[in-house]
Formats: C-alpha cells, structure tokens, sequence
C-alpha cells in the first residue's frame, strides 16, 4: 500500500520526466539519505569505517563505470587505470601545495582526458574487441606505474597522502572522512538520475542501442561515446582520489590492478546495467558480503562444534559467496536492481493483483 499511482498519468512531457514520478520513491530516498547523516552519531566507528565507508567510495566509483557500461553500452575493463590517475595526480598536487578541492579537480580531468583515449578505441571495435582493447590499456598503466619511481616511487612503495582540508579546515574525523565519501556519492548519483531525463541521456541510449540507426537519427556516436568516456573517466578520477584520501590514507600501485577493474565490472553486471539502485546493491553485495559471509560461517562452525581444516575454512565461504552471485544472476540475469523494480512493480497493484476475475 505504500507504491501508489492513482488518478491519471502521462498527460504532459513535465510530469511524465520528473525525477521522482511516485512520492513513495521520492520518500524512501529521502528516508535512505536521513540515515545516511545520522549514520556516524548512532553507528560505531569500527561498522563506518570498515562497511559504510568504502561502500560508498565504491558505489560512487561503479556508478562511473556504469555510465560508460549500462548507458552507453561500451564495455570497459580498465576503469581502475583511471582511478589511479585521478589518486596520483590529487596526492601529487596537494604535496605540491594546492587546495584539496583544486587536487580533486585536477585528478578528475587529467584522468578524463586520459580516458578520452578509450573512446577513440571504441571508435573503431565494439564488444569483446573493446573490452580487449580496455583491459590492454590497464596493462600499460600497470606497467608505467610499477616503472615510474619519480610518480609512485618505484612498484613496492606508497606514497603518503597530505592531510584532507576541504574550506581550509582539517578533515580528520572518521565522521568528517564520511561526509566527504557521502557528498561525493550523493553527487554523482544526483548526476546519474537526472541524466536518464536529458537529451545526453538518452542520445548515449541510442547509441547503446545501435549506434548506426542513431547515426541515421541525427546522433553523432563519436562525439557521444567520448563524452561518455570522459565523464566516467572524470568520476572515476575524483573516485580513486577520494579512495585514498579517505580510506587508504596512501596510494599504491597494487591498490588499482587489472583486479580491481574486473571487480567493478562484476559490481556493475550483478547490480544490473543502467540501474542505479542497482549499482548500489552490486558493491554491496560484491564488496561487503564476502566479509559478512565469513563471519557468519565461522560463528555457525563454532556454535555446531565443528572443526576444518584452516585451508578448507578459507576457501568454503568463498565458495558460498561464488554461489550466491550465481544465483542471483540465475534468479535474475538483468541483476539487483530488476528485482528491486518487480518488488516495486508488485506493490504498485497490491493486493488488487489478488482479485481473480
């Protein structure tokens, strides 16, 4: 009874594109955003340090690469070269003595103009040829990384991040390091839900859908497939920057591997493409539940008094956890966020679906 859509609809372009076409969305989000901020005054430090934090860096980060993903439909395996563009560049500026916030901005758009690079890639291939043709340029950023001592002083060392000022004031609260991970997603997800009801939003559909019918339509695809590069290289610049600033407190190179690319990708892929809600529930799932699930075996051992092997306990909840994301893919192969739209889809005619005719 909360999802409700009476009297009738679909009567002006204005109402039809609102951002919000039913209160109990717009509801819910404001509730989600209400327990955001109260989050550090009722949670311990450890819960939002350890899960509240990098599960909103990295939602922030996979929102990105759905950007480039689930809207324009380029496949992209080297989103975590851009992240460690954006990390290294904003630690470099803020040792050189600019303000954190130019820092930020500066990483952003050296990683944009980086990943504009992709897109002239995906000028030529699409599909597995792209995805090939990402992941080789993650490669090269691996390597010039491992090899450039004067940028990351060498593929064994870390480079100390400057303390975070925002305004001139020190952030160096474990509660202030969460506000500035959660503006940053709440920015980028404001982003993104505007953007489906744009003009840009929905020319990167069509190009996603078939870029040579939207060529026939008037849709330039080159010029859209770099915009859709460059903005999620943009959002994942500011994202790894963010990343180390907040949580890692030191850039290396093996915190931005090929690995990590292919995480967020399976964030994306599980969460649903083009999905926003979505995004969320991937990185949750993807980032979160290992940990969670390893908890939970080890209590359940220790509670039936069972004794494993320490490699057959390490690899069993690995296993559980591989079975869980099989699953929800087999449930539903368009990922999270389509199960939270037919819940939602549900309550919308709850319970007058019940009543047989």
């Amino acid at each position: 009874m909360f999802f409700r859509q009476s009297g009738i609809r679909h009567t002006d372009y204005v109402a039809d594109s609102c951002l919000f076409r039913i209160p109990a969305d717009r509801n819910l989000v404001l509730a989600c955003l209400l327990l955001a901020l109260v989050a550090p005054l009722v949670l311990p430090v450890y819960h939002l340090n350890s899960y509240l934090l990098p599960w909103l860096i990295w939602t922030a980060a996979a929102l990105g690469l759905n950007l480039v993903i689930g809207w324009a439909g380029q496949l992209h395996l080297g989103y975590a070269a851009l992240m460690a563009v954006g990390a290294y560049t904003s630690v470099h500026a803020a040792r050189f003595g600019l303000p954190w916030e130019l820092a930020f901005l500066l990483g952003g758009l050296l990683a944009a103009a980086i990943g504009s690079l992709f897109a002239f890639a995906a000028l030529r291939v699409k599909g597995l040829y792209l995805a090939l043709t990402t992941l080789a340029l993650q490669f090269v950023m691996d390597w010039v990384l491992s090899h450039s001592p004067w940028l990351t002083g060498g593929s064994h060392a870390s480079l100390q991040a400057p303390t975070l000022k925002l305004l001139g004031l020190p952030v160096t609260s474990e509660a202030g390091r969460y506000y500035v991970a959660l503006a940053w997603c709440v920015l980028v997800t404001v982003f993104l839900l505007n953007l489906r009801r744009t003009g840009l939003g929905r020319a990167l559909v069509a190009v996603r859908e078939k870029d040579y019918a939207a060529a026939i339509l008037g849709v330039n695809s080159f010029w859209f497939k770099i915009v859709a590069f460059a903005t999620s290289a943009f959002i994942a610049g500011i994202s790894g920057a963010v990343l180390v600033v907040t949580y890692y407190f030191l850039v290396t190179p093996e915190q931005f591997t090929v690995a990590v690319s292919i995480q967020l990708l399976a964030m994306v892929i599980v969460g649903g493409l083009a999905s926003i809600i979505g995004t969320y529930l991937g990185v949750l799932l993807i980032l979160l539940a290992p940990g969670l699930i390893n908890m939970l075996f080890g209590q359940i051992t220790g509670v039936l008094g069972i004794r494993l092997a320490p490699e057959t306990f390490a690899h069993i909840p690995s296993a559980v956890y591989g079975a869980l994301v099989i699953a929800f893919l087999i449930i539903e192969p368009l990922g999270l966020g389509r199960i939270w739209r037919n819940i939602r889809d549900y309550l919308l005619v709850w319970p007058f679906d019940q009543i047989k005719k």
